[in-house]
């Protein structure tokens, strides 16, 4: 019997998505056209993945630099200054909300998520849609430790859950 939902976020909820992709070009436009077609294409085939992580490996693999950790922190903060506000006025994706509206009494859901969790809180807060959700889990956890800890906390069976998502971490988790 199905006892909670958990929801990815961008592409399920909001169709921020795009929003997502924009920022990510943006910050790697200094370095042409070619590593921007790269980065793309790599964000859009593995939504999901946190922004940590995809800077880390963008730097190291196509751009053939090493990067520290205060250097990824100043990127994704750059991030996060581009995509915030653009994620809180996204649309939300066609019937999300008024689903959550309905089986928020119902279920307990939850978000998880490759954003940092801080930051999909105030996005959730500003959109005014927090109060639906039980916990919030984002990076820079990975989606198969949220599930673990729903699971653990909640003292959930794994067939008590659905998990909906688009992308393959969501799978994977």
């Amino acid at each position: 019997m199905l006892k909670a939902i958990i929801f990815d976020f961008d592409g399920v909820i909001a169709e921020s998505v795009q929003v997502k992709t924009d920022a990510f070009a943006s910050i790697y436009e200094q370095y042409g056209d070619n590593i921007v077609t790269k980065v793309i294409e790599h964000h859009e085939a593995n939504g999901g993945m946190s922004r940590f992580e995809k800077i880390k490996l963008y730097h190291e693999s196509y751009l053939n630099k090493a990067i520290t950790k205060e250097e990824i922190e100043e990127l994704a903060n750059q991030f996060s200054k581009l995509v915030v506000q653009k994620v809180i006025n996204s649309p939300y994706v066609l019937g999300a909300l008024e689903y959550i509206e309905k089986y928020s009494t119902k279920y307990n859901l939850f978000i998880s998520t490759g954003t940092p969790t801080n930051e999909m809180r105030q996005i959730l807060v500003s959109k005014g849609i927090d109060k639906y959700f039980s916990e919030v889990y984002g990076s820079p956890d990975k989606k198969s430790s949220h599930i673990s800890k729903i699971i653990s906390k909640y003292n959930y069976q794994p067939c008590e859950l659905i998990f909906y998502g688009d992308a393959n971490t969501d799978i994977d988790a």
